[in-house]
């Protein structure tokens, strides 16, 4: 087991390869993250500029807290999107996911089997017992994505966002790892 998340893999599955995210990404992945409907469909309230995100993307590597990885379509080689393991939670055993991809990129099970590699990940080589995530009311395609990689909704935080004066309800769900069949001594 590991005992963080200080190694960076490489995971490959029959659609995607995920990758340690580096900022040589920041050019594919610039349209996406200044997308404004991929903005609302996460709650991201950030503006960030060219120059932040090549500082943050440049320093991913070398967290030990957290699991940036490209999601790159194996068909192509292009890099459409990144998933995250992070706020981790060692003591529990447990942390967040969130993933994101270009709009050209979504309803062709990508994301799907990108969210299975890295949670099982998560589960086999980190040791989880737990990943969570939040998906707002007005994402039900990522909702169903989401359920469909495994996840169960454990309920609702009512008007966790506000979104362009309007409270929007988070769905907080997880993945346990007896549930994907890995059990622990």
């Amino acid at each position: 087991m590991t005992t963080d998340f200080s190694h960076k893999p490489t995971l490959t599955g029959e659609l995607v390869v995920l990758r340690p995210v580096t900022e040589d990404d920041l050019p594919a992945l610039l349209p996406m993250l200044q997308d404004p409907e991929i903005g609302r469909l996460t709650g991201s309230h950030a503006d960030f500029t060219e120059a932040a995100l090549r500082q943050w993307y440049a320093t991913r590597g070398a967290q030990t807290n957290r699991l940036d990885l490209a999601v790159v379509e194996r068909a192509t080689g292009r890099v459409v999107g990144e998933a995250v393991l992070n706020e981790w939670d060692a003591p529990n055993e447990s942390c967040a996911f969130r993933i994101s991809l270009s709009p050209d990129a979504l309803g062709r099970g990508l994301g799907t089997e990108a969210t299975r590699l890295i949670v099982g990940y998560g589960f086999e080589a980190v040791g989880l017992y737990r990943v969570w995530l939040e998906v707002y009311a007005f994402n039900p395609r990522a909702r169903r994505a989401y359920e469909k990689a495994g996840f169960r909704a454990e309920g609702v935080l009512r008007g966790a966002l506000l979104w362009e004066g309007d409270r929007v309800d988070a769905t907080v769900m997880a993945a346990l790892a007896p549930e994907w069949g890995i059990t622990r001594a």
